[in-house]
């Protein structure tokens, strides 16, 4: 009985209000193997998010206790909030062959290209500042000085894109998206995505 090839790891980071939820909501919808890394977070859920599903809703002192533990492959606290990806959780689907896609901010893709380096990295960007705080007042869901901070933060983050494999601007979400979808199809098609492959058809000439 053929094996099936481990999965790979896809890391996808962007500042907030830059669109990344809505990508990885469709490439999840696409591609059947791919499994979407349901991060923990102590903030509140936003209108439409359903716990367990988008996120796993916790109180600050029970993400903190988890952290003590060693449970999460990687955390951090953005916007005040506390955010953390299952150590376990993401092992144990890679194991069984499917791909796993991380939705994180850019503190805890740091923290997972030193422990994951294998993991592809891409890096969702605004095509301008006044588009991204556009969006951001667009959504409605946050008071003036939260657009603010996000602003400051964008800036930020930007500055750590050289550690990203692949670059695309959300500038329209089709082509976004296109690139998006790209880069994962690469990543399949690479030998390291199953070193293996020409071990095993080898095999059928020496059993021929």
């Amino acid at each position: 009985m053929t094996q099936r090839p481990k999965g790979s790891l896809f890391v996808l980071c962007a500042p907030s209000g830059t669109g990344k939820s809505t990508l990885v909501r469709r490439l999840t919808a696409e591609f059947a193997n791919i499994r979407f890394s349901v991060s923990w977070t102590t903030r509140a859920p936003r209108p439409g998010e359903v716990h367990g599903r988008d996120y796993v809703f916790a109180a600050k002192e029970d993400f903190l206790r988890k952290v003590e533990q060693g449970f999460f492959a990687e955390w951090a606290e953005v916007h005040g909030n506390c955010y953390g990806t299952p150590l376990e959780f993401t092992r144990e689907l890679a194991q069984q062959g499917f791909d796993v896609l991380f939705d994180i901010d850019v503190q805890g893709a740091r923290q997972l290209k030193a422990s994951l380096p294998e993991a592809c990295y891409v890096f969702l960007l605004p095509p301008s500042r006044a588009a991204l705080e556009a969006r951001l007042r667009g959504r409605g869901t946050d008071d003036e000085a939260t657009i603010q901070k996000r602003l400051r933060n964008a800036g930020g983050e930007l500055t750590a894109a050289d550690m990203f494999d692949h670059w695309i601007v959300n500038d329209d979400i089709e082509t976004a998206y296109d690139g998006l979808r790209a880069v994962y199809l690469a990543k399949k098609l690479s030998p390291a995505s199953d070193p293996d492959l020409v071990s095993r058809l080898l095999a059928q000439w020496k059993e021929a």
